[in-house]
């Protein structure tokens, strides 16, 4: 079965999208956003297309959604209501890369998490978390959340400067392995982004199964 992993993070805008197109990329992979909360600029599934993954490989939204808020709220003001049935992994040839939003404790509805979500559809997660300060306890708390609901955890990629002693003590605590590091890049452009992934991370760990 080819892969599919579900990518999440330790908060909002941590560098989850740049990850997710860089995972596709290297993967020759589909992308799948489920909830898009803000129309107003560059939408993440058009940020993965301008950074290498083919349009014909990025599959459209279950929900887009006009308030660049929290989705249970930007819902809410479109009068709309975020149903789990709408949120089913799409089949696809090859592997697939699905990106959530913010972090794991994220609320779809008034009764409804991200998290709740990804334990339904029991894929691997790969956690995104900053390499700066205050990443231990933002890390730590996600894994816990992670584990406490039974969702699988593929490992953690890092994402900013090196922080050797951050990272390792992460991967202690935490009983997860570290994928790699996405360092930060002068000029995000599709090409920096794929030199940069295949040079911090090994494409062939992505085959594996999570621990």
């Amino acid at each position: 079965m080819a892969a599919r992993f579900v990518i999440s993070g330790t908060d909002t805008g941590i560098g989850k999208t740049v990850f997710s197109a860089a995972l596709a990329v290297a993967l020759n992979g589909c992308y799948w956003k489920p909830v898009q909360s803000g129309l107003d600029g560059e939408t993440d599934s058009e940020t993965v297309a301008r950074l290498g993954v083919p349009r014909e490989r990025i599959l459209p939204e279950a929900y887009r959604l006009s308030a660049p808020a929290s989705p249970h709220l930007s819902a809410r003001l479109d009068g709309v209501s975020i149903m789990p049935s709408r949120l089913v992994p799409p089949q696809t040839d090859g592997p697939l890369v699905i990106e959530g939003a913010g972090g794991l404790l994220v609320p779809l509805s008034g009764h409804l998490l991200f998290a709740d979500i990804f334990s339904r559809w029991q894929l691997p997660v790969i956690l995104c978390a900053r390499t700066s300060l205050g990443t231990i306890n933002h890390t730590l708390l996600s894994l816990e959340a992670m584990r406490s609901r039974g969702i699988p955890v593929f490992g953690v990629a890092f994402i900013g400067e090196e922080n050797p002693e951050t990272q390792r003590i992460i991967v202690e605590f935490g009983g997860v392995r570290s994928l790699g590091r996405l360092p930060v890049l002068v000029r995000v452009t599709a090409e920096a982004l794929r030199r940069a992934f295949l040079d911090n991370f090994d494409p062939m760990v992505f085959q594996g199964e999570p621990i």
